[in-house]
């Protein structure tokens, strides 16, 4: 007997080529989908059957940069000085922000920000972290908050010499290598884990040529890609020319650290010849372009060279619809040359780079046989015809969070007719406002 049977539903292939397939069905054993398509769920006995009627099935969506810290943080309430560039926003907001962070608001701030994501039909998050004053097990404290929600998760440490120079990178790169352990133990125990580990970076501004070279060391020692910022702002690459001579592609490379499991962020300050290295070494870059509006970094002019983008929020929360839209329209603003399916290549590229971190143990993106069934139910009534031709612009145009009715994650119903299944919503968040009120006050006190 299968475990859920949805019948009768429109299938909406989100990796091109883009395809609408009216009137399917999907089988779902464990944690992965058995059958799909027209007569899939013919002599089908489920555990568990949905009828889909006017409703739109797609794969979840993938944020591919996320900082689940930055999940205590709406609306706080400090003493800030002025932030006019993008180091005062740093130093004045969220390095403050991350030094006041202990194992309980970290925790909280996993669980609110996957909620948030299984609300908004994401069901994969590439995380990365930072906590300087408590580095050791910040990890193991996101994945609980992820695996408590049952949401599919990466996480890693940025790490940096910001706050205590090599002291702090070490001890950064241990977390590092300390989780990606953790994980292989329990895959070893024959786990079927729903998080994963990267090897993080802040930037290479704060990166000595010491810690490039202990981070390869993590990288190779444990087989897991690396997670960095890059040229964010130009100051990240006038630093990079000014104090080690080289561009910042050309010094990560010198140290192995760019590969097709290397996932960079942001690269709007990046070369032509940059961007060339990143595609010749497969890496994956993650476009974020709320973020770069907020801090007023500029708009990246080689976007659409690169060959493996992906699109995150970098801590703007974990709505996919939005950002794409956001990403789109900001695109046609700079006169840029992409169209909606273009940008929802990109989304949906965001399962590679998940594949990639799982390290080819799990496949995810498609509704077909032998995938991971992270599906979204949608309740979109589209006003004009869906086609295969159309469906990236209806997509862009017409669909949103306001849609998501469902949210299945490893074969499981976390979110169902707009509602938790297996969590008490109302008590986690005035849990995590409890915590929010003690970040603050700590934040508060530390000096920019």
């Amino acid at each position: 007997m299968a475990d859920i049977l949805i019948k009768n539903i429109t299938i909406f292939e989100t990796m091109p080529p883009f395809s609408i397939t009216e009137n399917a069905d999907v089988v779902i054993t464990g944690s992965v989908i058995e059958k799909a398509g027209c007569g899939a769920g013919e002599g089908v006995e489920a555990a568990k059957v949905i009828d889909g009627s006017g409703k739109i099935l797609i794969p979840g969506n993938v944020c591919s940069h996320h900082h689940y810290y930055s999940g205590l943080s709406r609306g706080m309430l400090i003493s800030a000085g002025p932030q006019t560039d993008f180091i005062q926003v740093l130093k004045e907001w969220w390095w403050r922000l991350d030094r006041a962070l202990d194992e309980e608001s970290i925790y909280y701030s996993s669980l609110i920000c996957s909620m948030e994501a299984i609300k908004q039909g994401t069901t994969g998050v590439v995380d990365h972290h930072a906590s300087p004053s408590f580095i050791r097990g910040s990890l193991s404290a996101i994945a609980k908050g992820m695996e408590d929600v049952g949401i599919h998760g990466v996480t890693c440490y940025e790490v940096t010499d910001r706050n205590d120079g090599l002291n702090e990178v070490r001890e950064g790169v241990e977390e590092n290598i300390r989780y990606a352990k953790e994980i292989d133990e329990r895959i070893g125990k024959g786990e079927d884990v729903l998080t994963e580990a990267m090897i993080g970076g802040h930037a290479p501004f704060t990166l000595p040529d010491e810690a490039l070279a202990m981070m390869s060391d993590a990288v190779h020692s444990t087989g897991r890609g690396m997670h960095l910022h890059v040229a964010e702002d130009k100051y990240d690459s006038v630093f990079s020319h000014h104090f080690h001579g080289d561009d910042i592609m050309t010094r990560l490379d010198r140290y192995s650290l760019l590969g097709e499991n290397t996932l960079l962020v942001h690269g709007v300050a990046l070369s032509e010849n940059e961007v060339n290295l990143l595609n010749e070494r497969g890496c994956f870059l993650a476009h974020n372009a709320r973020s770069n509006m907020n801090n007023h970094v500029g708009y990246f002019p080689y976007l659409p060279k690169v060959k493996k983008l992906v699109i995150g929020t970098d801590g703007c929360g974990g709505n996919m619809f939005e950002e794409l839209k956001i990403a789109f329209f900001k695109n046609r603003d700079a006169g840029g040359p992409w169209w909606p399916a273009d940008y929802l290549a990109a989304l949906a590229r965001g399962n590679e780079l998940l594949e990639s971190a799982f390290r080819g143990k799990a496949s995810f993106g498609r509704i077909k046989p032998g995938y991971k069934a992270d599906l979204v139910i949608l309740s979109y009534n589209p006003p004009t015809p869906l086609k295969d031709a159309n469906a990236a612009t209806q997509y862009v145009w017409g669909m949103c969070s306001g849609d998501v009715e469902s949210t299945i994650v490893n074969g499981r119903v976390l979110y169902e007719n707009r509602h938790f299944t297996m969590l008490d919503e109302d008590r986690i968040f005035a849990g995590a406002r409890q915590a929010a009120e003690r970040v603050w006050a700590r934040a508060d006190k530390i000096k920019a």
